[in-house]
């Protein structure tokens, strides 16, 4: 079967790629960064006056920050564990305010003839 569209299977935007239509690229730096497990990730950064460089950087093979001294690299950030709603009441409402709370509550079910 012939005869078929010749853009078939192409998308808006395609075609060659190269400096020539995307004009030149920006000078480039490349610093290292480490991770308390030793490994090395080399990030590339535009060579910018201006250029912040951050402090830390994640390591994408552990996951833990990096930082640019070898011999010392970041420490892990401390994870909380995760809390349920009620771990995040007790913080707030203290064991007598939950039973006041609590005999409020019952005390308008049996109002309502709910409970007894």
């Amino acid at each position: 079967m012939s005869g078929g569209s010749a853009i078939r299977g192409s998308r808006v935007g395609a075609g060659p790629m190269g400096e020539a239509e995307r004009g030149e690229s920006a000078p480039r730096i490349q610093l290292s960064f480490w991770c308390s497990n030793g490994h090395e990730t080399r990030p590339s950064f535009a060579q910018d006056l201006d250029l912040e460089i951050p402090v830390t950087w994640d390591c994408p093979r552990c996951g833990l920050p990096a930082g640019q001294d070898k011999d010392n690299p970041p420490a892990a950030t401390k994870v909380e564990p995760y809390k349920t709603h009620l771990a995040y009441v007790k913080e707030r409402r203290s064991d007598k305010d939950g039973e006041a709370i609590l005999d409020e509550a019952l005390g308008s079910l049996r109002e309502r003839g709910l409970i007894q």
